[in-house]
């Protein structure tokens, strides 16, 4: 957790750095313009997003071991909204899906006990063994873009929240070895019940044009209180985006 607050922070300073420059850059007439006379409608403002990255986990205990790299994906279809004061800034909503596997060694993830263990199993030999979830999403976000009729040609700067309600969640082991010396089959577990079914997630994007680098961080717990680790998920990765 401490690694990914430091990227963030470092990545912001950057860019913060190299923003700040080419504001000075510009001419007072260039940074004074009257907005009021420029058609936003049909700009260019994000309105579509794709974000790929690692996914990492706050508050594991020592069983739980965890392998590679884990992944999150997410897609996000967004409306923007300029401020008719000051169109650098603006609010935008949306909805998407957003999707995290989590890898993990000699490990054996019972879904449905209660409460959620994660049993440290040398006695099962897997290929793969991973944690699957995916939520349906509200982003939200309030934007800085240094060009705003152009987002693509823009450095920017968003800061926002997602809700998201759980729609999936599943275990998917590729066993090489099982208790009875047997192989080469997967085993898929569905089950919800240990999960909070909604998400809270703090979100920051800092980049220039198309691309840039996202982080999000989840506020409450991914496991029910009581029913598991107390398990705060957080990705840092690349945004795709335009439109």
């Amino acid at each position: 957790m401490k690694r990914f607050l430091l990227i963030i922070s470092f990545t912001i300073a950057g860019y913060s750095v190299f923003a700040q420059n080419n504001i000075d850059s510009l001419p007072s007439s260039t940074v004074k313009k009257d907005w009021s006379k420029e058609q936003l409608s049909g700009r260019s403002a994000d309105h579509f997003m794709l974000q790929l990255g690692y996914n990492g986990w706050s508050g594991e205990t020592d069983s739980i071991r965890t392998k590679g790299l884990s992944r999150t994906f997410n897609i996000y279809f967004m409306f923007d909204f300029p401020f008719k004061s000051n169109p650098h800034f603006s609010a935008a909503a949306g909805v998407g899906l957003g999707t995290d596997n989590m890898f993990f060694k000699e490990t054996t993830i019972e879904l449905r006990e209660y409460p959620l263990t994660f049993d440290h199993d040398t006695s099962i030999s897997y290929k793969k063994y991973k944690l699957a979830t995916g939520f349906l999403e509200v982003p939200v976000e309030l934007r800085y873009a240094a060009n705003p009729m152009n987002f693509n040609k823009s450095f920017k700067v968003a800061l926002g929240m997602k809700v998201g309600t759980m729609v999936d969640a599943h275990t998917k082991a590729k066993v090489t070895s099982d208790r009875s010396r047997n192989g080469g089959y997967t085993v898929k577990v569905k089950d919800r019940r240990n999960f909070n079914s909604t998400r809270l997630a703090a979100t920051l994007r800092v980049g220039y044009g198309v691309f840039s680098v996202f982080g999000t961080y989840q506020i409450n717990p991914f496991v029910k209180e009581g029913y598991g680790p107390n398990i705060r998920p957080y990705s840092i990765g690349l945004c795709i985006s335009g439109l």
